[in-house]
């Protein structure tokens, strides 16, 4: 197989017009050269929103492969077809578990990170034992209704917590800038198209597939790994980690359950997610190494959808293939912050997302269709440990706990102004701006549920932010608005605050992939600190199931 890279066409080119565009750029002599091709990659070029191109990679088998290469040799965009197949690392033999070996993996967390970690040891026939603390997902959609609806939080079933993880509630994105030599994310790609997702996220340049999606393929998934031997306990919350001292330096043993039950393992996956702030404490005071880190903090802001529509695409606004528009903005404040669009969501909702109670947290979410008539994105400005050291000090290191203890500063205080109930604090861009309280919404109306109290953001001595924050934001805001038109409208709105752009903290792990001070423990995914969303959390996972695949089954 061939692979065409840059192969652009126009927007509204037909189906018919590609094959032919092939046989052109390849320089066939006839059409019955081209044997075959499929389309692997399809992506658009807005940047001249009257000549929108589509920009395709192909792959395509032809009937003198080797004389086209030796014709195109030294075109980047003409090479063969790399091979993206997915292979093990290794498979236990159908022996590998007897009555006196029977100390399985442990998979901690069943989000993005520890679904693919399970799946991948199941399918090493590893049978993994998954502990995950929330309930089962559809148990958990109905827990996380009530705090929208009914403003009734459950503590351990929410968006945080639950087979699925965070990724569940969310625009559900299927890309990521990770670097990826391995095509792992075509592995995790092929398993959401087995598991019920639509095929077009194998090619489309920014797939996504939406809550409702979600939840079903969650379920395929997860009845894959027990068909494979696997075994997902819900409500089964890790309370404690056995550690001991051993010739080589600490090792895990086990866990113990908040019910009280032990269950031994030598490999054990902490795929927490950035929120379980108590398993995070719980494993500091067990000595496990981990470190303070950069996370970013700010508002969701909410403009009509055709507004970025318009902006982005000009008259193409609304063509099928383009669908939603989205955007990436950053800005690089006076103060020497850096404020930036986060977790964009093209019409979706504002939702709750705290796991605490009497706080508030923001995040967003889209449905797989995208229809709802706003947009919304994280706008949130990059702070570091020294911004959220608790000890007063200037210098030395800061405690990893500490940016749990800063979130919950203003998570808090988001409730506080909210006036209870779980409703959040907001307020229009152009009071915000002017550095006033918000009365009276105009045309956009905020879709948080359960509610939104309009308000002052910016009050001395009961700000939603640090100043420093506010000020970044306050400054970016206008200068948004040159690449967006409309994006700084003065009706747009403000939902704060949202927190859980990232975890606080890495529980830092060394080349095997396991903690730098206890051996088979192997943290992995977002609440390590080594991921970021969906697919960067699902190919750690991978990654962390090969390391943790490759070293039980030499140990045996």
């Amino acid at each position: 197989m061939i692979r065409i890279t840059e192969l652009r066409l126009p927007l509204n080119h037909t189906e018919d017009e590609l094959r032919p565009a092939v046989v052109q750029r390849l320089g066939l002599s006839t059409d019955a050269d081209l044997l075959a091709f499929h389309v692997f990659k399809r992506s658009y070029d807005a940047r001249k929103k009257s000549a929108i191109q589509l920009i395709y990679t192909l792959d395509c088998e032809l009937s003198d492969e080797a004389a086209a290469l030796v014709r195109f040799e030294g075109d980047p965009h003409i090479k063969p077809s790399p091979d993206t197949q997915y292979k093990f690392v290794g498979h236990a033999p159908a022996d590998f578990y007897t009555p006196e070996a029977q100390r399985r993996p442990l998979v901690i967390g069943f989000g993005p990170c520890g679904i693919f970690a399970a799946l991948i040891l199941a399918q090493m026939g590893l049978r993994p034992i998954v502990l995950e603390r929330g309930k089962d997902v559809r148990q958990r959609t109905k827990d996380t209704w009530g705090l929208w609806r009914e403003s009734e939080l459950n503590p351990e079933s929410n968006v945080q917590f639950g087979e699925g993880g965070a990724g569940t509630f969310s625009d559900g994105k299927l890309w990521s800038q990770i670097s990826d030599p391995r095509h792992l994310t075509r592995k995790v790609l092929t398993e959401f198209v087995k598991a019920g997702a639509p095929e077009e996220i194998l090619f489309v340049s920014k797939p996504h597939i939406g809550t409702f999606r979600l939840v079903s393929m969650v379920i395929k998934m997860r009845a894959d790994i027990e068909a494979l031997g696997g075994e997902i306990r819900f409500e089964q919350k890790v309370s404690d980690v056995l550690i001991e001292d051993g010739p080589k330096g600490k090792h895990i043993r086990g866990v113990t359950l908040a019910s009280g039950e032990q269950i031994d393992s030598d490999h054990v996956v902490l795929a927490l997610g950035h929120s379980a702030r108590d398993t995070f404490t719980m494993l500091y005071e067990r000595g496990v190494y981990m470190e303070a880190k950069p996370f970013s903090i700010g508002y969701r802001i909410e403009h009509p959808q055709s507004v970025i529509d318009a902006a982005r695409f000009g008259a193409s606004a609304g063509h099928p293939i383009l669908g939603a528009a989205d955007y990436k903005l950053v800005h690089h404040a006076k103060n020497g912050r850096s404020v930036y669009s986060f977790c964009m969501c093209p019409g979706g909702t504002v939702v709750a997302a705290t796991s605490e109670p009497l706080r508030v947290v923001t995040n967003g979410m889209s449905q797989y269709s995208r229809n709802e008539r706003n947009a919304n994105a994280g706008i949130v400005v990059g702070i570091s440990p020294q911004d959220y050291r608790q000890d007063g000090k200037l210098e030395g290191p800061v405690s990893p706990l500490d940016g749990m203890a800063f979130q919950r500063i203003w998570e808090s205080r988001a409730y506080e102004l909210g006036e209870g109930g779980y409703k959040a604090p907001g307020a229009l861009v152009g009071d915000f701006i002017k550095r006033q309280r918000s009365k009276v919404l105009g045309n956009v109306e905020p879709s948080y549920k359960p509610g939104v109290t309009l308000t002052d953001l910016q009050q001395k001595g009961r700000g939603s932010l640090p100043e420093y924050c506010l000020d970044a934001i306050r400054e970016a805001l206008p200068a948004f608005e040159r690449q967006i038109k409309g994006f700084s409208r003065a009706d747009a709105v403000l939902t704060g605050v949202e927190t859980r752009t990232s975890s606080p903290l890495r529980i830092t792990r060394g080349r095997d992939y396991q903690s730098l001070n206890v051996q088979g423990l192997y943290p992995a995914g977002e609440g390590a600190g080594y991921a970021g969303g969906i697919m960067s959390a699902g190919v750690d996972g991978i990654e962390v199931a090969e390391a943790l695949g490759a070293n039980l089954l030499a140990s045996r």
